[in-house]
């Protein structure tokens, strides 16, 4: 088979087609210190400046060959454009990523939030439009352009204490359900605009649903048709990613109409591979820390393999991969997936 280029190796198999090779990707933060280092940025400052979060996004393609481009780098666009107040640390020389300062709901009654009209011209949606077209320019005819939005449950959790959200999950559901129909709305408004600036795929963040604090009844019923409701609105091809232990919710993550569901180093690939059967989209599940910063080229190496012997479909991350990789570890990675055999 022909070789293939980032872009057509990932659309292909976004698509169904036959590929060279799995993709080695993320739709999850990927900027490295070492791309900083060359373009000569500060990582704080990045999150307020379009060009320069463009270049530090196409960086580690250009510097590794990780086959994607991807941005944000935080979690706070949603919350942001919401109202929530945030903090970016911009003159900060250390990693910082934003945080939120000040959240939008302090008790049960301010669960009747609804979402602040021109949502889309509000905080950094704008900006993000900007990356996303310069990095369509920079490296969009080799690589994909990725971005990702939160998923309802996770939003709800940046704009409210995350405590309170679980307590009130099981004592009024019924009233979270209103929250997070209106956040699904708010995640659709955003992706919507990252759609119409070129992203080739979107991945929904739903970090906070995870099975290590829900069980899959209350995914089943109260997360579930929220996620249906964002995906039947992306056109573009689409990832679910939900953190932690997932083995027991990933037939309802297939259900919810994402193209491809990312899990992390907690769930077994191979169990997932089998429920899932062997046409599934799974993209899966290294360590981003504890294997791709702080482990050794042969660490990297042999567990880089068992994801793919496992069944992945993609080479990706269980969540951001930390700044501070080693440049080493990121070439061993590589050089793993391209000389890969079934």
């Amino acid at each position: 088979m022909a070789t293939m280029n980032a872009r057509e190796r990932v659309l292909k198999m976004f698509a169904g087609e036959e590929i060279d090779r799995p993709p080695c990707f993320s739709g999850m933060g990927n900027v490295t210190t070492e791309g900083l280092k060359k373009l000569g940025q500060n990582f704080a400052a990045t999150h307020l400046d379009a060009k320069m979060m463009a270049a530090a996004a196409a960086s580690t393609y250009k510097l590794f060959g990780f086959e994607c481009g991807v941005a944000p780098f935080d979690l706070c666009i949603e919350a942001e454009a919401m109202g929530c107040e945030i903090n970016v640390y911009a003159h900060s020389e250390d990693l910082l990523y934003p945080t939120i300062k000040k959240k939008l709901i302090h008790s049960e009654a301010g669960l009747d939030l609804v979402v602040p009209a021109g949502l889309t011209g509000r905080g950094r949606v704008p900006l993000m439009v900007e990356v996303i077209k310069m990095l369509k320019k920079d490296i969009g005819g080799e690589a994909p352009v990725g971005s990702y939005v939160l998923g309802p449950f996770t939003l709800a959790g940046q704009i409210m204490e995350l405590n309170d959200l679980l307590k009130l999950s099981f004592k009024k559901p019924d009233k979270i359900g209103k929250l997070l129909d209106q956040m699904a709305d708010a995640i659709i408004q955003v992706a919507r605009e990252y759609e119409k600036a070129g992203v080739d795929f979107i991945t929904v963040r739903e970090m906070g649903a995870t099975s290590d604090v829900l069980s899959p009844r209350v995914f089943k019923t109260l997360i579930l048709p929220y996620l249906k409701k964002i995906f039947e609105k992306i056109t573009v091809p689409s990832v679910l990613h939900i953190c932690g232990k997932t083995n027991d919710i990933v037939p309802f993550m297939a259900e919810s109409g994402a193209k491809a569901i990312s899990v992390d180093q907690k769930n077994d690939v191979a169990e997932t591979r089998k429920k899932l059967g062997p046409k599934a989209l799974v993209f899966g599940n290294y360590d981003p820390y504890n294997v791709l910063v702080a482990g050794t080229p042969d660490l990297v190496r042999q567990t880089i393999k068992k994801c793919m012997d496992d069944g992945v479909s993609a080479v990706w991350p269980g969540c951001d991969i930390w700044p501070t990789v080693p440049p080493d570890n990121m070439k061993a990675m590589m050089d793993e997936v391209k000389n890969y055999r079934r």
